[in-house]
């Protein structure tokens, strides 16, 4: 077996399955297999994917496990020469799988590579390319040196911001996100550490493949991460876990550093977990007071981009949630420039705009690629599924 997909799935069943159909047109041509293993969702996850995608090996648990253990339960019953970690809220390009195991095989020194995430407006997000957190590297991260000299080799390592974005290059870290490894490399550095429930597997798991010889790198290809869909970050235990990781972290790597550097560290953790809990209680005690009046935003406005067909179901949908938008009849062989050809009609001043794209009119690979090419504030990916008849934004799915 060449490549084995690992996906970790809790109650995102949409962006799930928009992932799954992402991924089988990318390992068209491909020997692989493809785990999802669900860590006791309570949307009926498996039940809804499993109808369309009969070959997946399913493995229902009935409890969150966590990140790091439900990945290594399907890494210990796959057999592919490479592991692809994969998170649901993803899309992949359709050679962005290919043209990584190409790598891969070229390379037989890298034991992990990762590629460019962009976000839901087409920007790259920066943690496509990181740095070990050492002690300074953090230190300079929660200090802002890193966003104020982000070019700095030195300033900027946390992001390795000075990397050209359009070739491959070797980075310390590698996003958990994406995330393609080597399994000769995990039988000799070992799975992820269970240690970490959600965050901060993907860091130790980079930093032991550099201590056991091998290389990390960051691929020039392109997926779209919704970025956390499934974390609510406004909820205290978010803050418990996240920055309860970043501890281990430094505990298990830099614990036998000189008290000097690590103790700042530790210090400004702690204190950055107390800040994120005072605001949350404090922003939910001023709306229990009446003192929080949310901000009135205008509705959303969406243009839909696809077949006859396709653009005759948006419009019942619009119509039945009471959406405002355009409707354009196109497909990529005859408007490859997709909305861009739009833009200067596209007022982005006054509320969001959601660009909705027919994903059998246009492949992934160039919805993805449109907006990477020119990222415009307020203008963010949507996709329209005319099986499923969904429509998935960043924000929501509408059905």
């Amino acid at each position: 077996m060449k490549l084995t997909v690992i996906i970790v799935n809790y109650n995102v069943k949409h962006y799930l399955y928009q992932c799954l159909e992402s991924l089988y047109r990318s390992i068209k041509n491909i020997e692989a297999e493809v785990y999802v293993v669900d860590n006791h969702s309570r949307d009926g996850s498996v039940a809804y994917v499993s109808k369309r995608f009969k070959d997946v090996n399913y493995v229902e648990s009935n409890h969150n496990l966590g990140f790091a253990r439900a990945n290594n339960i399907a890494i210990r019953q796959s057999s592919g020469e490479y592991v692809l970690l994969l998170n649901p809220d993803t899309i992949v390009g359709e050679d962005t799988v290919p043209n990584t195991l190409q790598f891969m095989d070229e390379h037989p020194e890298a034991g992990c590579a990762g590629v460019t995430m962009l976000k839901a407006d087409g920007t790259k997000a920066m943690e496509s390319r990181r740095g070990l957190p050492t002690p300074m590297t953090a230190f300079y991260k929660m200090s802002g040196f890193c966003k104020r000299f982000p070019s700095s080799k030195r300033y900027g390592h946390y992001y390795m911001s000075y990397l050209p974005w359009d070739q491959a290059s070797r980075i310390e870290v590698v996003s958990g996100a994406y995330c393609m490894l080597r399994r000769s490399a995990l039988e000799k550095v070992g799975l992820l550490d269970e240690d970490f429930f959600m965050y901060g597997e993907d860091i130790d798991l980079s930093c032991r493949l550099l201590k056991g010889n091998f290389q990390n790198w960051y691929l020039p290809e392109t997926i779209l991460h919704y970025k956390g869909e499934s974390t609510q970050k406004s909820s205290f235990r978010y803050v418990h876990v996240f920055y309860e990781a970043m501890l281990i972290f430094f505990k298990k790597h830099y614990g036998s550093s000189s008290l000097w550097l690590t103790l700042p560290i530790k210090m400004a953790i702690y204190l950055k977990a107390s800040l994120a809990l005072i605001q949350m209680q404090s922003a939910r005690m001023r709306k229990a007071l009446g003192f929080f009046t949310p901000r009135r935003m205008r509705e959303p406005d969406y243009i839909f981009i696809g077949s006859v067909s396709s653009i005759t179901l948006c419009r019942k949908l619009a119509r039945k949630k009471g959406l405002s938008g355009e409707f354009v009849v196109a497909n990529e062989k005859i408007r490859p420039e997709g909305h861009l050809s739009m833009l200067d009609d596209i007022d982005t001043t006054r509320n969001q705009k959601y660009i909705v794209y027919d994903t059998e009119a246009y492949s992934f690979k160039s919805i993805l690629e449109i907006f990477k090419q020119k990222p415009v504030q307020n203008i963010s990916i949507g996709t329209f599924n005319p099986y499923t008849k969904t429509i998935i934004t960043a924000e929501e799915v509408l059905k």
